[in-house]
């Protein structure tokens, strides 16, 4: 059983950063694939980025450019660092993970970009 921890979400004025990180109760090596998903109230939650163990990482078109996935392995922690956010980036964001074909989520940290 996997455990997930986010932390770093809070409110930032647009065109601000922050960065997100989601502490691993294993080592992340092990993950088939590692990621996150953000949710706004009334919609579905949504890829944001994923990056896999076959050495591939996808980001939505909306944070290209903007968003960074990366990992730390000696640290078991997978960061997010999200550089000139916009007000739509605001949502609660989860960190996930597949391991043996299990899926896993953490509980989320809420991002609120608003001047």
């Amino acid at each position: 059983q996997v455990q997930l921890v986010e932390s770093g979400g809070g409110l930032v004025q647009p065109g601000g950063s922050l960065r997100l990180s989601c502490a691993a109760s294993e080592d992340i090596f092990r993950f088939g694939a590692v990621g996150w998903y953000r949710q706004t109230p009334g919609q579905r939650r949504e890829l944001v980025t994923l990056s896999t163990n076959a050495g591939t990482t996808t980001y939505a078109d909306s944070v290209k450019g903007r968003f960074t996935i990366s990992g730390d392995n000696a640290k078991n922690t997978v960061s997010l660092q999200m550089n000139s956010l916009k007000p739509e980036d605001t949502g609660l964001y989860y960190c996930y993970c597949n391991q043996y074909g299990r899926d896993y989520w953490g509980q989320g940290t809420q991002v609120t970009v608003s001047s």
